[in-house]
């Protein structure tokens, strides 16, 4: 099938969304009921300082951690909001930042980083002055700033005004419910059927009878991501977890010709972030290029930075290694969804 298509459906009796395009699975996502959602809001309570680290150890509600990473300042027993920035690890913390926001399909609330700004891809002068004009009348007063994003670009004038109410909203009652003795959820974050309408803002059809899964292919989509190997043409990669980090390791199978480890390793490039983000693998990635002349680096270096720009998971281009391994380091923003696919499939 041509064209972008989204569906929201259940696995399991857990929330999912899948985006096809061309009839190939781009993204997915899904529920896990017994993690803190990212992007959810508490309120925490300062624990212990992690001496050296510069960090804080703080308490969640239903007797979580949280590992505040920038705790100067901070005393045990303080009051403070947090929001959850990635997926932890079995038994270890749950990620958190003081810098909360508050985040919408057009627009985003940063209370304490006041200000107005518009998407700089959004290019056309007059909408940005109609947009700046908007935010000024919607957001008066001092003390929290909003950005707008590139889908106001094509959104209608009402539909704008209203997302920047509700974000402005909910920003100023989650912030009188800052202070107290004791750790509480003060949003849950967004699931996935809300996470595909806030970030999945490209012109598609949208699909959301129960079902629709199985009916688009997504389900034999999903079964491909059990497995470890990645085809790509004459080549192949295997993408596995472990406990310490994700590692990937590009093969040219039987082919030995002189371009056949270039032309592998660029497959791999443009593979990558696709299988990373499908399969909710973060962290330390390692990748073991199929072995190539060390003139041959940049033009594979720069097939990596074009195509994880794209990405819209955070990923640090690292470098090569002694060993002529390639490293980066990738945002925890999903649950690794070979377990959960375990489970529901």
């Amino acid at each position: 099938m041509k064209g972008r298509t989204i569906l929201l459906d259940h696995l399991g009796g857990q929330e999912a969304a899948a985006l096809m395009v061309d009839g190939r699975l781009e993204d997915f996502l899904i529920d896990d009921p017994e993690k803190a959602r990212v992007g959810a809001i508490y309120r925490a309570i300062c624990d212990r300082p992690l001496k050296g680290q510069g960090g804080m150890m703080v308490r969640l509600p239903d007797g979580e951690s949280g590992f505040l990473r920038q705790g100067k300042g901070l005393k045990p027993g303080q009051a403070l909001l947090v929001q959850v920035t990635g997926q932890a690890e079995d038994g270890k913390a749950v990620p958190v930042t003081q810098r909360v926001l508050f985040k919408s399909r057009y627009a985003i609330v940063t209370p304490g980083a006041p200000g107005l700004n518009i998407s700089r891809q959004i290019i056309d002068e007059e909408t940005r002055g109609f947009l700046r004009v908007l935010a000024e009348d919607m957001m008066p007063g001092e003390g929290a700033g909003l950005i707008l994003r590139s889908s106001c670009a094509a959104a209608d004038e009402d539909a704008i005004a209203e997302d920047i109410a509700a974000m402005r909203d909910l920003a100023a009652a989650v912030l009188n419910d800052a202070d107290g003795s004791e750790p509480e959820a003060l949003t849950e974050g967004d699931g996935p059927h809300v996470f595909a309408w806030r970030e999945w803002t490209a012109p598609a059809t949208v699909e959301t009878h129960s079902g629709c899964f199985e009916e688009q292919g997504v389900l034999d989509e999903l079964e491909r991501l059990q497995v470890a190997v990645v085809p790509l043409g004459d080549a192949d990669m295997w993408v596995e977890a472990t406990r310490a980090l994700v590692t990937v390791d590009v093969n040219t199978r039987g082919d030995t010709s002189p371009a056949a480890a270039l032309k592998a390793n660029l497959a791999a490039a443009r593979a990558l972030p696709r299988e990373l983000r499908l399969r909710g693998l973060g962290g330390q990635v390692v990748v073991d290029f199929a072995p190539m002349s060390k003139a041959h680096r940049r033009q594979l270096e720069q097939s990596l930075r074009a195509t994880f720009k794209a990405d819209p998971i955070e990923t640090s281009l690292v470098g090569w290694t002694a060993m002529g391994l390639f490293e980066m380091q990738r945002k925890r923003e999903r649950f690794p969804s070979s377990a959960l696919l375990r489970k529901f499939l």
